[in-house]
């Protein structure tokens, strides 16, 4: 066989985002195919400071390291812990029959107390034992949400709509930053997987930085593709919302988080998604540039935001 033709393993690429003013037709060519290839791909050059990223790390994993009383005091029930503070074990993976290993904490967006999407987005909450939470957490929140609004300027190109396509769509969005917490595994009976395998709720999932290896997307193949980054690079991947209104165009792959092989099984993991969504009221029929002979609509019924996430909430043991 010749060598040369040896298939290179699969890998999720890592895109630099300054391309998007530099070298435009090319970088949204490249981010189109990695999305239609994988559902998700790496972002580099996005000006997030490693200042910022570990600063809020920092403030993370000192609420995270509270006593338990103190941080219970952040959660609140019947919320499907909309803001502030859930506690282990809780979430579910659809379909799951274990619980996560994992706690977390929600920022949400800052929204004037009289919009009409205020009842939909409580006020934050915000732990006073933790100095820097409040200013390093908002700010994060602020950044993601921001080269979030850039990725998906790329993504509307891609598929023929205006580049500022989702401008007046997420400018409200019920967007969350959510600091994980998974435990150190101390028991040898526990399963495997840290978060089980699932899709993203929301249009798409920004991912800050992992103090440990772990999560792993499942390719077309069927095959668990371990996804590393180098540098600044942050994993962004699609969610099931632009998985719909995209007509499955951009799909929203199956993923997880799985307890490395190693030593790193006993330290705790810290990760930091940032989960972007739509405002509440955009709805999600698919989108007619997305529908073709060789793509035929998908989804018969419609609904809004609003309506799907509390569908897949109930479906997570959220609420």
């Amino acid at each position: 066989m010749d060598p040369s033709a040896r298939t290179e393993p699969k890998q999720v690429p890592t895109l630099d985002i300054r391309r998007y003013d530099s070298d435009r037709a090319a970088f949204v060519a490249e981010l189109g195919a990695a999305y239609r290839e994988f559902g998700f791909c790496c972002i580099s050059g996005h000006g997030i400071t490693p200042q910022l990223i570990d600063g809020a790390y920092d403030a993370f994993q000192r609420f995270f390291a509270l006593p338990a009383e103190a941080k219970m005091k952040y959660h609140v029930p019947g919320t499907g812990g909309a803001r502030g503070y859930t506690p282990f074990k809780v979430e579910t993976a659809k379909d799951s029959s274990y619980p996560d290993l994992k706690e977390f904490w929600h920022i949400g967006r800052e929204i004037d107390r009289n919009s009409r999407f205020a009842e939909l987005m409580p006020p934050n909450l915000w732990p006073a034992e933790v100095p820097g939470f409040h200013e390093y957490g908002y700010e994060l929140y602020q950044a993601l949400d921001w080269l979030g609004s850039r990725v998906l300027r790329a993504l509307a190109l891609h598929i023929d709509l205006p580049e500022d396509y989702f401008e007046d769509k997420i400018d409200q969005g019920n967007s969350i930053l959510r600091p994980i917490h998974y435990p150190p595994i101390s028991e040898a009976n526990v399963p495997n997987v840290r978060a089980g395998a699932h899709e993203d709720i929301n249009f798409i999932t920004l991912l800050v930085g992992a103090s440990a290896e772990g999560l792993e997307v499942l390719t077309r193949e069927g095959k668990w593709l371990p996804i590393t980054t180098a540098g600044d690079a942050i994993v962004v991947n699609i969610g099931d919302m632009l998985q719909r209104l995209s007509n499955h165009v951009y799909p929203s792959t199956t993923h997880r988080v799985v307890n490395p092989p190693n030593a790193n099984a006993r330290k705790p993991r810290y990760s930091v998604p940032y989960f972007l969504h739509p405002n509440p009221d955009v709805v999600l029929d698919p989108l007619p540039q997305c529908i073709t002979p060789d793509n035929p609509r998908r989804y018969d019924t419609s609904l809004n935001s609003h309506e799907y996430l509390m569908q897949r909430l109930r479906e997570i043991k959220l609420i």
